[in-house]
């Protein structure tokens, strides 16, 4: 699972969780489950404010309601923190939103750079890491399961630079592309 696939539901939770009452009112239905009123009297807190923050709690999957006669109960639901918690610790988890922004903020400054206007490459960056910027962008225009002449493949990569041998070459040597020996075809293998 990616970072992007579980942020919202995580924004929601830290959201939820974001107010001192609302922490407040997750520690004592820690202890045990509570109806409003006793939360209420013991946060001293008007009856609205705190149905309020149990909404807000509610949609976010941390409180549960269950009607017992005139009452609602409610009960913490650790299910959603222990869920994000887990995820978050694999070796993807935080470490994953940085790199996807960080990520694609550096690409389009590399491509800002590197490239004119109309997407021409301008000059091959020195630097491998900036270079990988490049090739990542122009193989957008390789579809996968798709095999290419060299002379299309060369019709290309010829709108981005005239050393298209250069490019091409790059791309099979870092896997972003694989070919028959020859004189063969291209096809996309990574990216």
């Amino acid at each position: 699972m990616t970072p992007d696939s579980y942020a919202p539901e995580l924004l929601d939770l830290f959201k939820a969780l974001a107010d001192k009452s609302r922490l407040k009112i997750i520690g004592l239905l820690a202890q045990k489950p509570l109806a409003v009123e006793e939360i209420a009297k013991t946060l001293k807190l008007g009856a609205s404010t705190v149905s309020h923050h149990l909404s807000v709690l509610g949609k976010a999957g941390l409180v549960e309601g269950k009607a017992q006669g005139y009452y609602s109960i409610y009960s913490l639901q650790t299910a959603p923190m222990e869920t994000l918690s887990k995820q978050l610790l694999q070796s993807h988890g935080i470490k994953g939103f940085k790199d996807a922004e960080s990520s694609n903020e550096y690409d389009a400054k590399v491509l800002e750079t590197f490239l004119t206007p109309e997407g021409k490459i301008k000059q091959f960056p020195v630097q491998e890491k900036k270079y990988l910027v490049i090739l990542r962008h122009v193989l957008r225009n390789f579809e996968p399961d798709v095999r290419y002449s060299e002379k299309r493949v060369n019709e290309i990569l010829g709108q981005y630079s005239r050393d298209t041998a250069r490019l091409r070459r790059s791309l099979v040597e870092y896997k972003y592309m694989a070919r028959e020996g020859g004189g063969g075809e291209y096809w996309r293998t990574g990216g």
